[in-house]
């Protein structure tokens, strides 16, 4: 990927990791760029997103509040790993389940 369009995806990129507000405003802002880098990173939060609601909705029901909690903090790990290389204008992959947040939701981006 160029630095072109990394430089003019990076903004749509770094909105998308700010709650699942900023992913669906960061969605409707790259519709008419189709900006490639933003794109990438988008569909990284939206795997984020689904997996915290599972863990909200799934793991703490069954799994109990500890459960919950620890996996809430691997999925905030995780989030940081994705914020942080959007801000240095890397397509970086979250570690185990970021080549299947690309595969998932290569459509959506």
């Amino acid at each position: 990927m160029n630095d072109q369009t990394i430089h003019e995806g990076k903004t749509i990129a770094i909105i998308s990791y700010i709650t699942w507000i900023g992913t669906l405003i960061a969605f409707i802002m790259n519709n008419d760029k189709r900006n490639a880098f933003a794109a990438f990173h988008i569909r990284q939060m939206i795997g984020l997103s689904v997996f915290s609601l599972a863990n909200t909705f799934i793991v703490a029901r069954y799994g109990g509040a500890w459960a919950s909690g620890i996996i809430g903090v691997g999925l905030f790990v995780l989030w940081m790993i994705g914020f942080v290389g959007a801000i240095q204008g890397e397509e970086k992959r979250i570690p185990l389940v970021g080549d299947l947040f690309q595969d998932w939701f290569r459509n959506i981006a």
